[in-house]
């Protein structure tokens, strides 16, 4: 009997390690395309719905998606002639750590990224005043911006931050269509991790037929 019950024990075990692999296991980055004007990430889409997709699976516009209906809009930007104290202060009253750098006019033209590191470094450090310095003058210039498109894979875009050492990028598909930052990207992750182990939990209780 004994013997039996360890037999059914080992059964499970192995169920358990052939779904992780096949459901957890094939995180890679592949396809990386770059942009010649700034460092973008795409991929191609999925037609998978989200609640369906593995982790292998999952892009920047889900994330997005999780981010509600005013994930873009003019709180998202400033223009390059702002003093830094105002932009400071929109950060401060929407609860994000960067804005694009627009150049003046009425188009959308990208001119650098001014994140809470970029304040800290180059206004705190330096004991430079905030109302009498420009967005332009302490903003990461275009040339050095890193973004991704809505399609490109979550696990690309975590990559992508990690090895640039940076915790937001915008999401530019052609016009500026939102910014995801790390927390948004570990969040989504540890979401569809849950998700994968209650399903496997599901099915070894016999939810699943």
């Amino acid at each position: 009997m004994q013997g039996l019950i360890r037999g059914l024990r080992s059964c499970q075990e192995t169920v358990k390690l052939s779904i992780l692999k096949n459901s957890l296991g094939r995180i890679s980055i592949e396809g990386k395309n770059m942009f010649s004007r700034f460092g973008c990430v795409t991929s191609s889409p999925s037609p998978l719905g989200t609640q369906e997709k593995g982790l292998e699976n999952m892009t920047v516009a889900d994330v997005l998606m999780t981010k509600g209906e005013e994930k873009v809009g003019s709180w998202l930007w400033c223009r390059i002639n702002d003093n830094v104290d105002d932009a400071m202060k929109n950060m401060a009253e929407h609860n994000i750590g960067s804005l694009l750098v627009l150049k003046p006019g009425e188009q959308q033209h990208i001119a650098g990224i001014i994140t809470e590191r970029d304040y800290l470094r180059k206004i705190i450090g330096q004991g430079r005043s905030p109302k009498y310095t420009r967005v332009g003058e302490i903003m990461t210039k275009e040339n050095k911006l890193i973004a991704v498109t809505s399609d490109t894979s979550i696990l690309q875009a975590m990559q992508l931050m990690t090895d640039n050492h940076i915790r937001h990028v915008p999401v530019i598909d052609g016009k500026i269509v939102g910014m995801v930052s790390i927390v948004d990207v570990v969040r989504a992750v540890v979401e569809q991790q849950h998700g994968e182990l209650k399903r496997l939990n599901e099915f070894i209780r016999g939810d699943y037929y």
